[in-house]
């Protein structure tokens, strides 16, 4: 580790270490020092300490769905780490994952108890063209679009056992005691979210290609604005309807026509940069999904390789009804 490295743990020593586990109030100094030293033992700690961020952010990332909250569990980790005595901790990266993934679980669970939904909110382009924030948009970019999507739907213990089985590799022997279960209910726990997350097709696999095809490609020309795009993948009756929530003042809740719809969805265009296409109640649809938080669903229907109608689904209650899951690549 370097100076400034070393620096910064020590600083991060001092502010953990002004109490105790049980409260009382201990010398700062003292832990501080431990660390400021790379040739003692915690010293070596804190060097593999940041050689493990990245692994432990990325884990922090999935399990929560926002890059600032997994960064806050991942300093939480260090400075639960300060506290510790190293000649306690035998394997390191296992314990930093054990105690990570704590923090998210129960993150998790206090964000289930106040069930928070954030479907239905404005989209944050409603007034205007701005990005995605750099941070959320480099998760989107690693995790996926829909698959944050469908994490968010899972259950606390379902979605730490899974994250980190089928994400990181970590046997149920060692998942168990994080969501406290057994390996074998633990394992169950990540099975059931596999299938949840997996989802299952209400389409036999040819019909469901084709259907993926054309919805893959209105999304393709809603993001690009392009007129002629647009009418090219619409049937020449489509019908679009919308519940209130999603519509501007004014707007009619039905548009009828490829060129009344097409005109509508250029406008459109702007959220469908937050869209990825997932299963929803087991047909290709698209998720609109700023920073992976799901705000709309386009369920379309598909004939004769056009987009025949889609309905844009905003309203908190369906949205919650539907089921959805991660196409597979």
């Amino acid at each position: 580790m370097d100076r400034n490295a070393r620096s910064e743990a020590a600083t991060a020593g001092r502010a953990a270490a002004e109490r105790g586990e049980d409260g009382s109030v201990v010398d700062g100094s003292v832990v501080a020092g431990r660390f400021e030293d790379g040739n003692s033992e915690a010293g070596r700690f804190a060097e593999r300490f940041e050689a493990e961020r990245g692994r432990l952010r990325a884990i922090a990332q999935r399990m929560l769905g926002s890059t600032g909250e997994a960064e806050d569990a991942v300093q939480e980790a260090w400075l639960r780490l300060v506290r510790a005595d190293p000649a306690e901790i035998g394997n390191l990266p296992g314990w930093l994952t054990t105690v990570v993934s704590r923090i998210c679980l129960d993150l998790l669970r206090a964000r289930a108890a106040r069930r928070e939904e954030p479907t239905g909110e404005a989209l944050p382009d409603m007034v205007g063209d701005g990005p995605e924030p750099e941070r959320e948009a480099l998760l989107v970019e690693s995790v996926g679009r829909a698959l944050l999507v469908v994490l968010d739907r899972l259950g606390p213990a379902e979605r730490v056992a899974f994250v980190l089985h089928d994400g990181f590799a970590v046997p149920f022997e060692q998942i168990a005691p994080i969501v406290g279960r057994t390996p074998v209910a633990a394992k169950k726990l990540a099975s059931r979210a596999r299938q949840r997350v997996r989802g299952t097709a209400a389409l036999p696999p040819e019909p469901l290609a084709g259907h993926r095809r054309v919805v893959e490609a209105f999304l393709a020309a809603a993001r690009g604005g392009d007129l002629a795009d647009l009418l090219a993948v619409l049937a020449p009756d489509v019908v679009r309807r919308a519940d209130p929530a999603a519509l501007g003042p004014g707007r009619a809740l039905v548009a009828r026509g490829a060129g009344t719809v097409a005109r509508e969805t250029t406008v459109f265009g702007r959220r469908a940069r937050y869209g990825a296409v997932a299963l929803v109640d087991g047909v290709p649809g698209i998720l609109i999904a700023p920073g992976g938080r799901l705000r709309l669903v386009l369920r379309l229907a598909v004939a004769d390789g056009r987009v025949a109608g889609y309905e844009v689904v905003a309203d908190p209650a369906r949205l919650a009804a539907l089921e959805l899951a991660v196409l597979p690549g």
